[in-house]
């Protein structure tokens, strides 16, 4: 293990069994599902699309709310999120009798918003930009006394969501290759600590749009970068620059990351839809575009992380297909 690995602010497996623990009244272990078959290569998919909230943001946030004093969750919690952590944290929250905001962009999926709105939130539109929502979410934060739940950079949401790459471990102890999808890495860095630290011949990939590769500009600058803009389908993995925790994460356990175009991503999401029967919103398929792109290799398992799309969205998406 390198020395990056065993620096006290990366998350260590004991963190993570721990985290296993705690959110084992709320967060379901997900199925794996066989499409070898369909896809012509060694595919097994990771369906957090299957979580509470529908997508796998319930690991972390859980993990963080639980954690928290009783005066904190008196006054409340709050996030910004392009939707998914959003309803994750004000499901954690409702569970723990906590108020809950959600900051989200002015060009959050509708399906997402009433997702958040359901589990009670309060929810808060802000640009379209994650360091738009985060600079509202930390006003909100400082005039309501409320206590930041954030999307991905903090030890104990990597710590609930690398419980997934525990998971992936206990159901595929022959994997070879993991997939991970990349917003601001919040799940990698979990899953990649969790699989390095507990199996390190296992390959880790992160996977994002080629129009919102942060992290990979980011590996290869060594040192965080931020992205002048960022433009993809996949909504949930836009961030403009990765989480500093989390990029150190992925210096010292990811072994690659690679990306997908949009339509990449689109032709992922029919293809679950109507050859693996699974529904993915574009952000929970791109592993699956890259998978079916050759960035498989041996026993391979793709996260599915989210499965929050509405119908009338998967219709467009079927038509611009059919129209190129």
């Amino acid at each position: 293990m390198s020395k990056r690995a065993r620096h006290k602010s990366l998350v260590t497996l004991g963190d993570i069994r721990n985290a296993a623990e705690r959110i084992r009244p709320m967060a379901r272990v997900t199925p794996m599902v066989d499409v070898s078959s369909l896809a012509g290569v060694r595919l097994f998919l990771k369906c957090e699309s299957l979580q509470p909230g529908g997508a796998f943001k319930i690991r972390g946030a859980y993990n963080m709310v639980a954690q928290l004093n009783a005066d904190q969750r008196r006054r409340g919690v709050v996030t910004y999120s392009s939707g998914n952590h959003g309803q994750a944290m004000a499901l954690a929250a409702r569970e723990h009798g906590s108020p809950a905001v959600v900051v989200m962009p002015t060009t959050a999926p509708q399906i997402k918003i009433e997702g958040a709105r359901s589990f009670g939130a309060e929810v808060i539109f802000a640009g379209t930009t994650s360091v738009e929502r985060r600079k509202r979410a930390q006003e909100e934060a400082d005039a309501r006394g409320l206590t930041m739940v954030p999307p991905f950079d903090h030890e104990w949401i990597i710590a609930g969501q690398g419980t997934l790459g525990l998971e992936i471990l206990e159901q595929r102890p022959d994997v070879e290759t993991v997939l991970v999808p990349v917003g601001g890495g919040g799940l990698l860095a979990g899953v990649a600590a969790a699989i390095k630290q507990s199996s390190p011949s296992v390959r880790v990939i992160g996977v994002e749009p080629s129009g919102a590769a942060a992290m990979k500009a980011s590996l290869q600058a060594g040192h965080a970068v931020t992205l002048s803009k960022t433009e993809s389908i996949a909504d949930g993995l836009m961030p403009m620059r990765p989480g500093d925790l989390t990029f150190a994460h992925a210096q010292a356990f990811v072994d690659d990351v690679v990306t997908v175009d949009d339509v990449q991503i689109i032709d992922a999401v029919l293809w679950l839809f109507t050859s693996a029967k699974v529904v993915a919103e574009p952000s929970g398929a791109a592993t699956v575009a890259a998978a079916l792109g050759g960035a498989s290799n041996g026993v391979t398992v793709a996260i599915v992380s989210g499965g929050n799309i509405g119908l009338e969205k998967l219709g467009e998406l079927r038509q611009s297909r059919s129209r190129s």
